[in-house]
């Protein structure tokens, strides 16, 4: 049985295809359409589904879109659809925004066109695509017993359990917002999933960081990340307006009073403008009251529960600094957070349950070891488009021996190699790697990438000596904790040291991707240092690459110095 899992409503469009409880292939539609996130979360764009990321998961498992079984949408518009407009299939939708009136059943004016657009998706896949794709998707039709709305907090914690290592655990979603849960908490045993609680719009913890975001400059719904690397510079001088804002209750649930965000914290910050101490001072506030506010909610669950384990997604979960203090807290014996814990990642929790529940499945029979599920190109199509761009090339006797030398001469590489990764970070197979024995090439690859100078850069190191070099340290392959860089490791790779001692690691073995870890073997026989700088393969608001095209035009517009494409290698 084929299931096709989606997410399009708000952002980070993606698909994914499961056959009888096994993932195929995933992958966000950014990487082929070069638009970052897909499309921004506005009602306007609700109607465009993912068909380039459809196309290659049909192309993966050689069908068409009339062969899938079961289609399963991450998001449920009969959750907000009035039961009497769902009845008489008849919506109002707005010709102008109303200057004042919004009818009393809608948040926005907007949410008719919002839900109109998502509901008639199933039209839209199959009469839609885009003419060059029609060879995989011309002529198919599917009944209403095929297509499967599923509401989006139960995408987001199926994500996280079902692919989980545990059989049990208590399960956390955070975001921005779903149909109306922000945040939900569950119990998962087998494939099931209990909900417990849940707590509901207009209050999240999510969007409540994506204002801040606003606030200071950046661009929400895709740059909270910044904000988390600009709190390690600041100080807790807005601690009290952030836990003003924040009321939590005893159960779990919590409430947001937000509505005075420029009287606690002064004026915005525009874009362009210079960072000052306030501004750190904001992100450092609002990180801090985060962690204590989930650190309290997860305190809550595991006495509600008493399970040992935590699965934890939506956006929330990819703010690894608070990963990390969760983990550190003790409060679980173990937690498993998704690579792909955005809304990327609900195409997949989408086609797992709907698989799952479909095929009466109680055991797990999947689990996700590594993030290795998009498209990958061998030595013969790569040689193809290097030869067709006249692109000058020498092939490797020894891809990991040759790369290893050139990045202990302190050369900047673009590493282009197997199955795209799905999610937001770049481990491993479209990445920009270098030394991270030089102080001086974090500010080197900033500058590269065209990125704020405060951003740090992550390592990946060898998992078997993970440990020696970071405090703590044991398996974390899809960089989502950070962790304390040893006190006799800082001075040898300091350009991955952040300023507040920690690293965002990535830990590879050879199972995930060999020749990957083969080169991190030749870097530390070479140096004695077990890590790299991993970054991800893109320069300043683009996707990261996808195809050889894209990691050509990236190297030959980019001032890195070599690209290891395959077996082979490009110099400037």
């Amino acid at each position: 049985m084929y299931t096709l899992g989606i997410n399009a409503a708000f952002h980070d469009s993606a698909a994914c295809l499961i056959k009888d409880g096994q993932l195929i292939a995933a992958a966000e539609d950014e990487r082929f359409t070069h638009v970052k996130h897909g499309k921004r979360p506005i009602p306007f764009s609700a109607y465009e589904l993912p068909y380039h990321a459809i196309d290659y998961c049909l192309k993966t498992a050689n069908i068409h879109l009339g062969d899938i079984d079961h289609i399963s949408y991450s998001f449920d518009p009969f959750i907000l659809l009035p039961e009497e407009d769902a009845e008489k299939s008849l919506i109002d939708i707005p010709l102008r925004q109303p200057s004042q009136f919004v009818p009393e059943k809608w948040v926005s004016p907007w949410d008719p066109l919002f839900l109109s657009a998502i509901i008639n998706a199933p039209g839209q896949l199959t009469d839609g695509y885009p003419h060059h794709l029609q060879k995989r998707f011309s002529g198919a039709r599917f009944n209403n017993d095929q297509w499967h709305f599923v509401e989006h907090h139960l995408c987001h914690a199926a994500s996280a359990f079902l692919p989980s290592p545990f059989h049990e655990a208590a399960v956390m979603t955070m975001d921005g917002r779903g149909e109306k849960a922000t945040t939900t908490f569950s119990i998962g045993r087998g494939n099931n999933l209990d909900r417990i609680s849940q707590v509901n719009m207009p209050h999240s913890l999510g969007l409540l960081y994506e204002k801040v975001t606003t606030h200071l400059g950046f661009l929400h719904s895709s740059d909270e990340y910044k904000v988390m690397a600009l709190a390690s510079y600041g100080k807790p001088e807005f601690v009290n307006a952030f836990r003003f804002m924040i009321s939590l209750s005893d159960n779990g649930e919590y409430c947001i009073n937000d509505e005075q965000m420029t009287e606690l914290l002064g004026p915005a910050r525009k874009k362009g403008d210079e960072f000052t101490a306030h501004h750190f001072n904001i992100a450092h506030s609002l990180q801090a009251v985060l962690q204590e506010s989930v650190l309290q909610i997860s305190e809550w669950l595991q006495k509600r529960t008493g399970a040992d384990n935590l699965c934890f997604a939506g956006g929330v979960a990819l703010n690894c600094v608070l990963n990390a203090r969760i983990r550190d807290a003790g409060i679980f014996r173990n937690i498993w957070v998704q690579p792909a814990s955005g809304d990327a990642g609900t195409a997949l929790g989408a086609a797992l349950w709907t698989d799952a529940t479909l095929r009466n499945s109680q055991e797990k029979t999947f689990q996700m070891d590594h993030a290795y599920w998009g498209p990958e190109y061998n030595d013969e199509e790569i040689k193809s488009f290097l030869d067709w761009t006249k692109t000058p090339y020498r092939r490797l006797e020894n891809v990991a021996e040759e790369t290893a030398e050139l990045l202990a001469q302190d050369k900047i590489i673009g590493w282009y190699q197997g199955r795209m990764e799905f999610g937001p970070r770049a481990l491993g197979s479209r990445s920009i790697l270098a030394s991270p024995i030089s102080a001086d090439m974090q500010a080197r690859l900033n500058e590269v990438k065209d990125r704020e100078d405060f951003r740090p850069v992550a390592p990946v190191v060898l998992e078997e000596v993970a440990a020696e070099w970071f405090e703590g340290a044991h398996f974390s392959p899809f960089m989502l904790f950070v962790y304390d860089v040893k006190p006799d490791k800082k001075d040898r790779i300091p350009a991955v040291t952040h300023v507040d001692g920690t690293a965002r690691i990535q830990t590879i073995n050879r199972s995930q991707h060999s020749r990957y870890y083969d080169l991190l073997q030749s870097f530390y026989k070479k140096t004695g240092v077990p890590v790299l700088i991993n970054t991800s393969f893109n320069t300043l608001g683009k996707p990261i690459v996808c195809t050889p095209r894209d990691a050509v035009e990236c190297f030959w517009s980019s001032p890195f110095d070599a690209l290891v494409i395959g077996s082979f290698l490009i110099q400037k």
